[in-house]
């Protein structure tokens, strides 16, 4: 894949000592705790056991993203800024899925695109929450792929993860992949082996207007290099190969970028992860990066419609102390989508309340095949 590393490029990266370098190989090599993946690998496949759904879908289906937050509600966590917790007990888990299903009962999505999605996890009670939530909403098959895997992070006692981005869906799902996107160049090579590996989730639904390809990502938040870029680049690639052969083609998630046009780009004022070198939620210089998403494809929200009112469609903030304060979460698709029924669920307004379920909120549209 585009962007990809080497092992002898991670080693490189670490500078010229010959033990870092034998470290950062063995690291790599042997992949101790199990951080590792392959470019292109099968998902990790789910089935709510006893529920089946007719194939093919309908013509028309609802289509539906939201970052969850691991299942952390709005707990403030010590890479917020905002607190210190690093782990969470499994009753406080179970309660704020609760409050995530309760949602997305009320929603009813046809098909749920998923990030920050734990299933093995220390941090939340090694609760899996792909499989509960399919037990707990109307959703009956899954797909899986992990981003961040490590049978221990030694930092803040986080121990155990796999936390990664899922499709969850009503109708079959076929041909599930983990697509691997580009690493933060800027990282290091020990850095990279620890860190989130981000990637693309995809696979197949077969519907009477014929297949429909959904694709869901989660792109990289703290990084000042080309690498957001680089994964935006090769989501728009996949989603053109589709286009291309006629197929239609359903792409989402949190991009953690925002709508060419935005009136503000910097200094909100729920962030304060910064310092004299690192600004978080700078996205300075980033204005153009999703104009190939808006050019080529139709956007749930669209783009005018964002900048008629964009504090109507903001859907990130870190601290529930703040509304929304900025779009990063997206719905683009090859076919139109129903006039009227694209919704960012910000509050009550829209059904149950949003800001105390997670620190982003969902958006929601209806497409046509």
């Amino acid at each position: 894949m585009p962007g990809r590393f080497t092992i002898w490029d991670v080693a490189r990266a670490v500078g010229e000592s010959p033990v870092a370098r034998l470290a950062t190989i063995g690291l790599w090599s042997l992949d101790p705790f199990g951080a590792n993946f392959a470019d292109i690998e099968p998902a990790r496949r789910y089935h709510r056991t006893g529920h089946d759904a007719a194939s093919p879908a309908p013509r028309a289906l609802k289509v539906m993203t939201w970052n969850i937050k691991f299942g952390g509600g709005r707990i403030d966590f010590f890479y917020d800024g905002h607190g210190e917790r690093v782990l969470m007990a499994s009753h406080e888990v179970y309660n704020h899925l609760a409050g995530l299903a309760e949602k997305i009962r009320e929603v009813d999505p046809d098909v749920l695109f998923l990030q920050e999605a734990d299933i093995d996890s220390t941090r939340s009670a090694r609760i899996d929450q792909v499989a509960w939530l399919l037990d707990h909403t109307d959703l009956v098959h899954g797909a899986y792929a992990s981003q961040w895997r490590s049978s221990y992070i030694p930092s803040r006692n986080l121990g155990r993860v796999n936390a990664g981005i899922a499709i969850l869906s009503k109708y079959p799902l076929e041909r599930a992949q983990r697509i691997a996107m580009p690493l933060i160049e800027e990282h290091d090579g020990f850095t990279q082996y620890f860190f989130l590996r981000r990637c693309a989730l995809r696979a197949r639904i077969s519907t009477e207007a014929g297949p429909l390809w959904v694709i869901n990502a989660h792109t990289s938040a703290f990084t000042i290099g080309d690498s957001k870029r680089a994964q935006l680049l090769m989501l728009s690639q996949l989603m053109g190969e589709h286009h291309a052969a006629g197929e239609a083609v359903v792409c989402g998630g949190d991009w953690n970028v925002l709508p060419p046009g935005s009136p503000e780009l910097r200094m909100f004022p729920d962030v304060k992860l910064h310092d004299d070198v690192f600004l978080a939620a700078d996205y300075t210089g980033q204005s153009e990066w999703l104009l190939p998403f808006y050019k080529n494809y139709e956007p749930a929200i669209s783009l005018s419609e964002y900048l008629d009112e964009p504090g109507a469609h903001t859907t990130h903030s870190v601290t529930q102390e703040v509304f929304w304060t900025r779009k990063l979460d997206y719905l683009f698709s090859n076919r139109p989508w129903r006039a009227g029924e694209s919704v960012t669920h910000q509050d009550e307004r829209s059904g149950i309340a949003t800001m105390p379920l997670s620190d982003h909120a969902p958006v929601s549209g209806v497409i046509s095949l």
